[in-house]
């Protein structure tokens, strides 16, 4: 039997009204963004979509609201109405809202929050194991549910899973204030693929995993618990057939009728919004009002409609929000009303999608200016329903949206001269200005839909469990090393290239300190001991460092990446022609730095130097190697010197001097029938690149590499070494 796998879906709320009438419960369809881009995804075939219904269920009616809802291939999650208040209301939005939209002050951190969020995301998981088969994808959606990627990970490790954060990711500074940072992190990291609405939010949330957990970043690619996570931007569309098509509605053109017929030479601004803080109401009312101000020829002339969709208004800060509203409202009617005309068009509560599209297409300026938003939808909205290319958008850059209209007048919210000024140049923009703004953010809005943000999300999800499958069979499993073990017991002549920091020790960060210790003297020993073995240390080290260390030893050794080359009973010599003139002029450069970046210091070798920052404040650290080489980039390509970016450290040296072209030197007019290279560096890819394809090259901490297997750490080098050894 052929069983198709499903894709999941989980948000905190079902796509659909809840209702009870005379003992009955009802369903309607909802009809926000995301249930309308996702609805081609939950419809189709056995997938399913997982969420709490919208309202408390007693326990004994829980079996007929899962037969109604298994109707529509949804999946409830029955939660308490103690559980919503304390996880929803409390944790999510008395902690997560104000703190991802930068109002800190709002934030309560009560503990009770915090638990009550751990038991209800555990509830959610409980659901989605219980419909989870093999091979399904699992795409959770929003800030209510930061736990779960990470609860159904640490139960089901191959599981595929997205997540999807549809408000800001704040930067680290704020993130670090919330007392269970490292637990969300933790949790978030338990998906394959994470996406947020822009770069920004992206940017901020690898910068916050990068410090708060044991992950390693590599460009936008988290490296934890030895599975990469992606993290990217995937900026959210609207369904904008949907929104023209509504245009030519017969209601809707009723409405428009209507609407127009009551305004007649006015010019109209509208704007949408829940209830919310972060939604910069106020500011557009004291914009607006300033306007009527400085702008008293606009009187009469202009109204300003005004949605407020309500929203958790028993809560104080949201009580008192809309008191605030109310007033302001109230003082600009009062101030500036005439008899025939009124100056602010109030209405606090939600209209039909027909009646919204009506609004969309009569009004002339749309003003969105959120203090700060993950996307905001309403932009995308109006623009989609101007089948005339006519009107004009003015977009708070706090927006998720303005990354991509970049058309709109774009202003900073804070700023209520900055948005009654855009006011002004709306009213008086020319037509033709407007048909080409407009025409422009049509062209976006239809092409990066809600349907393409779906496709690109799901393609993306699967190109990211392919490269972690690809980058997994690397991994140096068990039968692996026990190839590697018996090619080595059948050879006759064997060439084994180790690096050192890194591969045969850990770091540390004073690099004098990380001598080798008895036990690597022994495994090293146990090595030369076979005559069929050559056992060449290559590593960036001083040569006098190394000659210290294994001198005593019967093996070969090259140092700072090829420089300085020791066969053994011989005396250390410096590949010819090299130069160390270029120097001076490069050091002046790294010392600016260096004074500039407490921790960092320059270590000086024979024919390179080398800028360590292992002892840097995170951050910083790479921030001024990001800046070194680019200061530095024409003049080591005029010199003819190389940049080697590596593990805490910028190395500059010849060009001529390269590890691979070093083991290539000690294989000339060699033919061994085993050769073993192990590095973990980025100069240790020279190696990988130079062995023929049989040899056997592995990299030590990451799997992204030119060498045929990886390994994750020293220890696990050690181990296979001393395989080797027990093999003979």
């Amino acid at each position: 039997m052929i069983v198709n796998n499903k894709t999941i879906i989980i948000s905190n709320r079902l796509p659909i009204k809840l209702t009870e009438e005379n003992g009955e419960y009802k369903l309607s369809p909802s009809e926000g963004g995301l249930a309308t881009g996702l609805g081609s995804v939950y419809k189709q075939g056995n997938n399913i979509w997982i969420g709490w219904p919208g309202i408390e269920i007693p326990e004994e009616r829980h079996n007929e609201v899962r037969k109604k809802l298994a109707e529509l291939n949804l999946i409830p999650v029955f939660l308490t109405n103690e559980e919503i208040s304390l996880y929803y209301e409390g944790f999510s939005n008395e902690v997560l809202w104000p703190v991802f939209h930068y109002l800190v002050t709002y934030a309560n951190f009560d503990q009770i929050y915090w638990d009550y969020y751990k038991i209800v995301n555990e509830k959610f998981k409980e659901a989605v194991i219980a419909n989870l088969s093999a091979g399904d994808t699992i795409w959770i959606h929003d800030y209510q549910l930061l736990l779960l990627p990470g609860l159904i990970r640490s139960e089901l490790s191959q599981v595929t899973i997205g997540f999807f954060q549809h408000i800001p990711f704040p930067s680290f500074e704020i993130f670090r204030l919330i007392p269970w940072r490292e637990e969300l992190i933790v949790g978030m990291l338990g998906a394959d693929l994470l996406g947020f609405h822009t770069f920004d939010d992206a940017r901020h949330f690898l910068s916050a995993a990068s410090r708060l957990s044991s992950s390693n970043l590599s460009e936008n690619v988290l490296l934890y618990n030895d599975r990469q996570v992606v993290v990217e931007a995937f900026p959210m569309g609207i369904d904008s057939k949907k929104f023209e098509e509504l245009t030519k509605h017969e209601k809707v053109a009723k409405f428009t009728a209507s609407i127009k017929a009551s305004l007649k030479n006015i010019k109209t601004i509208l704007s949408i919004d829940r209830l919310d803080y972060s939604k910069g109401i106020l500011q557009r009312l004291q914009a607006f009002e300033l306007l009527l101000q400085l702008h008293p020829e606009y009187i009469g002339k202009l109204a300003l409609y005004m949605i407020v969709v309500p929203s958790r208004d028993t809560v104080p800060k949201y009580k008192e929000l809309k008191d605030q509203i109310d007033q302001l409202v109230g003082n600009i009617n009062a101030h500036f009303r005439t008899i025939n005309w009124v100056p602010v068009h109030y209405f606090y509560r939600s209209f039909s999608i027909e009646f919204l599209s009506a609004i969309y297409s009569s009004a002339d300026i749309c003003l969105v200016t959120p203090m700060r938003d993950g996307m905001n939808l309403v932009s995308k909205e109006y623009v989609a329903s101007r089948v005339h290319q006519d009107g004009v958008l003015i977009l708070s850059e706090m927006a998720g949206a303005s990354k991509e209209l970049n058309d709109a007048l774009i202003v900073n919210p804070n700023n209520i001269g900055d948005i009654m000024e855009a006011i002004v140049q709306a009213l008086n923009m020319s037509t033709e200005e407007q048909h080409i703004r407009m025409k422009s953010m049509q062209a976006i809005v239809a092409k990066f839909d809600i349907h393409l943000w779906v496709k690109n999300f799901m393609d993306k999800l699967k190109e990211v469990k392919m490269m972690q499958e690809s980058l997994h069979t690397k991994y140096a499993t068990e039968n692996v090393r026990d190839q590697i073990a018996a090619d080595y017991a059948k050879a006759k002549d064997r060439y084994i290239f180790l690096d050192y920091d890194g591969t045969l020790v850990g770091f540390n960060a004073d690099i004098d300190k990380a001598a080798p210790d008895e036990e690597l003297y022994s495994i090293l020993k146990q090595l030369t001991l076979d005559p069929a073995n050559r056992i060449i240390l290559i590593s960036g080290r001083r040569y006098q460092t190394l000659q210290e260390w294994f001198g005593h030893l019967d093996l070969d050794m090259i140092a700072e990446h090829g420089a300085w080359q020791k066969q053994k009973d011989t005396e250390w010599k410096p590949l010819p022609l090299l130069t160390d003139k270029w120097k001076q002029e490069v050091k002046t450069v790294l010392d600016t730095y260096t004074d500039r970046t407490p921790g960092s210091f320059v270590e000086e070798k024979s024919y390179s130097l080398v800028w360590h920052y292992r002892k840097v404040e995170e951050g910083l650290g790479e921030l001024r190697a990001h800046e070194i080489l680019n200061h530095l980039r024409m003049l080591t390509t005029d010199k003819g010197l190389q940049m080697m970016p590596g593990n805490k450290v910028i190395e500059f040296k010849n060009i001529e001097v390269n590890k691979g072209k070093a083991a290539q030197n000690w294989l000339y007019s060699n033919n061994p029938d085993f050769i073993l290279a192990v590095g973990d560096d980025h100069t240790d890819e020279d190696i990988f690149k130079a062995l023929s394809p049989e040899a056997y090259s592995i990299k030590v901490g990451s799997n992204i590499s030119a060498a045929r297997y990886y390994l994750k750490d020293y220890f696990e080098v050690r181990d296979l070494l001393k395989e080797l050894v027990q093999e003979k």
